[in-house]
């Protein structure tokens, strides 16, 4: 089989045909958000979707995941398409007809776009059926808002549960602002930053402040700290490939005259480098802990791994240009400039597979993406049109790399 220009068209028509069967799906999904591993009433919409479509069909164990799988009619390689299924505790100012029910929770980051994507997708490839040498995993995954979900699939067997390792994967995320309604993005290496934690707390010695000799202050050591940390990323690091810092929390004391015998601060650690997200822990604990004891104190330091990089395969960000621009024209695909800050649990898939996770422009239509609610934002909203698109971009790539062999 080869993927011509043509079946793209067909491809893009036909996902075009599914607009409004996805957007009731994804108003639904909207309704019903959940936060965290454990998604029921989400998991059990997405079942009721893949049903009647002939995928091997099973759930995690640790997790409201759901895994199908789309055999093709002749033999050949397995490729991995994901959604990410869960919401934000964040309550609902979108003014949307079709808000949360559910109080202090919303899809303010377009999970509820991704699972309609998805199944777009699997009715796309699923029709395809007979013309597909090979396998296609559908990944729908619970706990991507810091709970680790990818991880968890992975130690479940996502990746060869079509009974070998997968070949490729790719991932779809909207994006509420900044991108154009329908425009496809993506950047071949770092598209995404490693998001660690770092927690600290200064040990010192409390009295009274009229007498700050006596006591041993960690209340200007902490400040010393913040100050201590934003020059060692810019003075231990390549400032082509930066760390970013900042410090989020600082906690201490209780009044004005007291002084306190700890301070706390909490950091938030940005890197865009599988090689310097592997140096950071140790460097920054140095300073923390070396400023103390120059201070005669001690330092605490729990320094916690977030998501690591987010690394795309050059040729499967090449392949993703090339199909999005044969179904939707040139300029519907831009290459990113630069990686985006945030993180993504894709990651930990994408250490092990080569792909690419893409950006579809969900701003809606009318709207300055430039200034319209980001990603997580209470007031956020997402265009419903951007649903075929990414559809079809998902069962393009998957069509496409199959096609390869």
């Amino acid at each position: 089989m080869s993927t011509s220009p043509v079946d793209l068209a067909q491809l893009r028509a036909e996902a075009e045909a599914l607009a409004p069967q996805l957007t009731s799906l994804r108003h639904d999904l909207h309704r019903i958000p959940e936060v965290g591993l454990h998604l029921p009433s989400t998991q059990a919409r997405v079942l009721a979707e893949l049903d009647g479509l002939g995928l091997e069909v099973t759930t995690g164990t640790r997790c409201s995941s759901v895994v199908a799988v789309l055999r093709g009619a002749r033999p050949g390689p397995s490729v991995l398409l994901r959604g990410d299924m869960d919401a934000l505790p964040v309550t609902e100012r979108s003014g949307e007809p079709f808000t949360s029910t559910h109080d202090g929770v919303m899809h303010a980051c377009g999970h509820d776009l991704h699972m309609a994507g998805l199944v777009g997708a699997a009715r796309l490839l699923a029709a395809r059926r007979e013309e597909i040498a090979g396998s296609v995993v559908l990944m729908f995954q619970p706990g991507e808002e810091g709970f680790h979900g990818a991880e968890i699939m992975i130690a479940e067997g996502v990746l060869e549960a079509a009974g070998e390792p997968v070949v490729a994967a790719y991932g779809v995320h909207v994006a509420s602002s900044m991108i154009p309604l329908g425009v496809v993005t993506g950047r071949p290496g770092p598209a995404m930053a490693a998001a660690d934690q770092m927690y600290v707390t200064i040990q010192g010695r409390g009295g009274h402040g009229s007498m700050p000799h006596l006591a041993a202050d960690p209340v200007t050591v902490a400040a010393e700290v913040v100050l201590a940390l934003q020059t060692a990323v810019t003075r231990q690091f390549d400032a082509h490939d930066p760390v970013v810092v900042s410090v989020g929390r600082i906690a201490a004391g209780t009044v004005d005259n007291v002084i306190p015998a700890t301070a706390e601060l909490d950091a938030t650690i940005r890197t865009f480098s599988p090689e310097q997200h592997a140096i950071i822990p140790e460097r920054l604990t140095r300073v923390v802990e070396h400023i103390a004891a120059a201070h005669g104190m001690t330092a605490d330091v729990r320094y916690v791994r977030g998501y690591p990089v987010t690394v795309n395969d050059p040729a499967e960000v090449a392949r993703a240009a090339r199909v999005s621009g044969a179904m939707f024209g040139d300029d519907r695909f831009v290459t990113a400039p630069r990686p985006i800050s945030g993180a993504e649990d894709f990651s930990y898939v994408l250490q092990r597979v080569p792909g690419a996770f893409l950006f579809v422009g969900a701003t809606p239509r009318g709207e300055d993406p430039d200034v319209a609610p980001y990603n997580h934002s209470a007031q956020a909203r997402f265009d419903d049109d951007a649903l075929p698109v990414s559809a079809a971009v998902l069962a393009a790539l998957a069509l496409d790399r199959l096609a390869q062999g």
